[in-house]
């Protein structure tokens, strides 16, 4: 038995064991927030899936319309902003695995 939960949204919907049952385009893992985000930050719709292949311009449409639950999208995306100190930062992971190796030498 499916235990997805409906949303009456075509394309949209929830799976608790992807993302934390955050809203999804159907088949995906891509979140709304996402598209929402691209288009709040100036992205047409119809470019959205040049960066998103996967996905085609009905899913985009279908994460905008959603995109009315203002509150819980803007929940959302605050809770997958990278925090201030580490923007514009790049760190590889073997850069990352020496500095952590270097503090606990020094301790």
């Amino acid at each position: 038995m499916d235990q997805t939960p409906a949303t009456t949204y075509k394309y949209i919907t929830r799976r608790e064991d992807v993302l934390g049952g955050e809203p999804i385009i159907e088949g995906t893992r891509t979140p709304v927030r996402s598209i929402v985000e691209e288009w709040r930050q100036g992205t047409p719709p119809e470019e959205i899936p040049e960066g998103l292949p996967h996905l085609t311009l009905a899913h985009v449409f279908a994460a905008l319309a959603y995109s009315d639950h203002q509150d819980e999208i803007n929940a959302a995306i605050e809770r997958n902003r990278a925090p201030e100190a580490v923007l514009g930062t790049s760190v590889s992971g073997e850069e990352l695995s020496r500095r952590h190796r270097d503090e606990d030498s020094s301790t």
